[in-house]
């Protein structure tokens, strides 16, 4: 257990005890203690932490919250005084707050450094077996904003997760199958045989990108014309299969440039070849769920709290993307994990409820299945909307605004919103070198605690052994806000997983950095004497692993210079 949480289960003990002495009074009567909650407040003036027993423990008691908490805190620490318990208030309706005394945060300070670069690490989740899926765009063009949007959420969450003790696994679902890929195919073909002035008609739905003229030009550069003589399946099979390499490594690449690596690179088409999606259908049949109708068949989802059934396979005999999808899901329950997290765009809202209905159909836990919906980005330049790319003609590459602002400000700036808030990316700010842009401001607080140790070294002052550092001197105000803030770092890292919010962690660092940025502005750190000038050394020490910890869940660098 980190700090938070020892001392979270020692004041936890401390309440159940007086609630039990209170009842052997006969103050106070219940049949079982609920399970309450202890937490930080937001407010500092409500105490270092605040406990609802009181709330929960009405309705048994008989009695108002308020009174209960008097009750309660009058019983605590009667028998031996409190180790760091400073006072204890009510609030509100019958909160009760716990103030600590200074050497509590002293301790934390130890333990924080301690831990070294593992504090802010947990087993909060106990080793579960997650996978995230994230991106995941049709192979047939380059990836834009949304994607990089739900890359850098993904892959953040992905580092969020193990961070705090879940075995996570990042996984990209290839669309190399369906009619998106048989309109890819007509498309290189048209583009292939405008190439060689061959007459050619464009499909209705075809892809209009410049990328589909140039992949066409690299496969006339290595083969020639020899696809006009060839049967036109053939000739797009080929296209196809040319293309969609080409396709999947650049989109390999541009994601390593954004520092988004994958454990799993997963076909669709595999799902098809190995029968799983036929074997849907199956399933479904031998659980009486299957109609047929209209010589297709159908999924009975409104047996499953759906509103209407859905078409599984079409009456050419064709599976719809549905039933793929679903046998994709089903594949991820058999590898063995115990959640499914995927990351989508907004505009696939409904396809929620009915994916959840047919994994549960199948037999699997359809709360297991959590899917994060984004809402859409805009680019700002100049205070207008940027719309169009140099490259793909109708969007902003993931390349082209790399090139634009770097990986460090594209990450950052994806995770300090909510997936689920529309998002306006401002170019002009993320390109800034200055403290109003977000993230130079918190990696200049990495640089400048790194400038402190560094300085401290080429004096000949080293970080001194733990076990003779007196933390106890940090009194200072800026000092103890500090180091509040520094000491909840486990609990941000366990709450972002759990809520699946990396922007909390972008919240929470940028908070401790403009807290660090205080803290530098009035204590000095080197010249003052012996004992407080090693006491404030280990802060920033600790201060800057934190910093770093943060920005590096987040894929975003810790530069310890700028």
């Amino acid at each position: 257990m980190n700090w938070l949480e020892e001392t979270r289960f020692e004041l936890k003990k401390d309440l159940q005890a007086a609630a039990e002495a209170a009842r052997a009074a006969g103050e106070l009567s219940f049949e079982q203690l609920p399970d309450f909650v202890i937490e930080r407040p937001r407010d500092k003036a409500h105490g270092d932490f605040a406990a609802n027993l009181a709330m929960l423990l009405a309705r048994q008691a008989k009695m108002a919250p308020r009174k209960i908490a008097e009750l309660l805190a009058a019983r605590l620490y009667q028998a031996e005084p409190a180790v760091y318990v400073d006072k204890v208030e009510i609030a509100g309706a019958g909160f009760i707050n716990f103030y600590m005394r200074p050497n509590w945060l002293a301790e934390g300070l130890a333990d924080a450094a301690a831990r070294g670069a593992a504090f802010g690490e947990s087993n909060f989740g106990q080793g579960e077996r997650v996978n995230i899926e994230f991106v995941s765009a049709n192979p047939t063009g380059e990836l834009h904003l949304g994607n990089a949007r739900g890359a850098a959420i993904g892959d953040s969450l992905a580092n969020i997760m193990q961070a705090a003790g879940f075995q996570v696994e990042r996984e990209y679902y290839i669309n190399d199958a369906g009619k998106q890929i048989e309109n890819f195919g007509l498309s290189l073909e048209a583009r292939y045989l405008e190439q060689l002035g061959q007459p050619a008609e464009f499909p209705e739905d075809g892809y209009h990108g410049e990328d589909i003229i140039s992949t066409v030009k690299e496969y006339i550069e290595a083969e020639g014309d020899k696809l006009l003589t060839v049967q036109p399946d053939l000739r797009r099979e080929l296209l196809t299969r040319f293309a969609l390499q080409k396709k999947l490594a650049a989109i390999r690449t541009a994601l390593s440039h954004y520092g988004v690596e994958y454990d799993t690179w997963f076909s669709e088409q595999t799902l098809h070849d190995s029968g799983a999606v036929k074997q849907v259908v199956a399933d479904y049949k031998a659980a009486g769920l299957l109609l047929e109708q209209d010589d297709a068949l159908w999924f009975a989802a409104d047996r499953c709290g759906c509103e209407k059934p859905e078409v599984l396979v079409r009456a050419n005999g064709i599976p719809t993307y549905y039933t793929a999808d679903i046998a994709y899901h089903k594949n991820k329950f058999e590898r063995g994990f115990a959640r499914l997290i995927n990351i989508w765009g907004a505009d696939h809202h409904g396809h929620v409820a009915r994916l959840k209905a047919a994994v549960g159909a199948l037999g699997y836990p359809a709360d297991k299945l959590e899917v994060i919906l984004m809402q859409l980005v805009r680019l700002f330049s100049g205070g207008e909307i940027v719309r169009m790319s140099k490259r793909a003609g109708t969007y902003v590459t993931l390349e082209e605004l790399l090139e634009e602002v770097g990986r460090d400000a594209a990450r950052f700036f994806f995770v300090m919103r909510s997936a689920d808030s529309q998002m306006d990316f401002d170019l002009d700010l993320a390109k800034k070198q200055s403290m109003d842009n977000p993230v130079f401001y918190v990696q200049y607080a990495h640089a400048r605690i790194n400038s402190i140790l560094l300085q401290a070294k080429e004096q000949g002052v080293e970080l001194s052994d733990l076990a003779q550092v007196n933390f106890g001197l940090l009194q200072e105000e800026s000092e103890q806000d500090l180091l509040r803030k520094l000491l909840e770092l486990p609990d941000e890292i366990a709450a972002a997983a759990q809520q699946e919010a990396p922007h909390k962690i972008a919240a929470y660092v940028m908070e401790l950095g403009a807290l660090f940025h205080s803290f530098y502005a009035v204590c000095r750190v080197l010249g003052v004497e012996a004992d407080l000038q090693q006491a404030r050394l280990w802060l920033c020490q600790v201060t800057a692993g934190a910093v770093a910890k943060c920005l590096h869940l987040l894929g975003v660098s810790a530069p310890e210079k700028m």
